[in-house]
């Protein structure tokens, strides 16, 4: 199997850029549930300068629901059989932050995250995150909700209460929970660690 690029799309260039520097053979574009005129001109061009040799998938994300985006992308980079080069460059910054969690939720299902710099256009690969828990730390994560007590997270993970105050803790300066007043609730970031 080729390269692959998982890519969101406004604008042409980097898409371009990409395809072209990297060799692609299989193009996923991001698009949003309802395209703008620039980014129908976009795939248009795409399509019109590529559909005859490189495949061309469109997936559907939304352009504002940071987790929905997430899931979406996470599920595409599960359905492709290869590592994809995956380019953030041009979209809405919602979508781009999105795609990128999504590759730090599946860093080793990723080839590189590439970015395409305004004034040199040059394509920049950026860094390759992950967010990667243990397994105790995935279990406290999964059963917190604003009515589990210690006891409750005790028992459900096997632990003992010291051990749960420290994963608490660790979860929480990860930003993955948060302490409210109703008890521990998991955050955005969480159910992302989570996918």
């Amino acid at each position: 199997m080729g390269k692959v690029l998982v890519s969101t799309i406004y604008s042409f260039d980097s898409i371009v850029k990409t395809i072209t520097q990297e060799s692609i053979d299989e193009v996923y574009l991001l698009v949003d549930d309802k395209k703008s005129k620039e980014q129908q001109e976009s795939l248009k061009k795409i399509k019109d300068t590529y559909s005859k040799v490189i495949e061309i998938k469109e997936t559907k994300i939304p352009l504002y629901d940071i987790l929905k985006i997430v899931k979406k992308c996470v599920s595409l980079i599960d359905s492709i059989k290869t590592k994809p080069i995956v380019n953030i460059t041009p979209s809405r910054k919602t979508q781009s932050i999105g795609l990128l969690y999504a590759c730090f939720k599946r860093s080793q299902n990723i080839d590189k995250i590439v970015y395409m710099a305004e004034e040199s256009q040059e394509l920049i690969t950026l860094p390759l995150l992950n967010f990667e828990l243990s397994d105790s730390q995935q279990t406290i994560l999964k059963n917190v909700d604003s009515g589990t007590t210690i006891a409750n997270l005790t028992t459900k993970s096997d632990l003992s209460r010291a051990m749960v105050y420290r994963i608490l803790n660790t979860l929480k300066a990860k930003g993955l929970i948060t302490d409210t007043e109703e008890g521990w609730k998991i955050t955005d970031s969480g159910k992302i660690a989570l996918l």
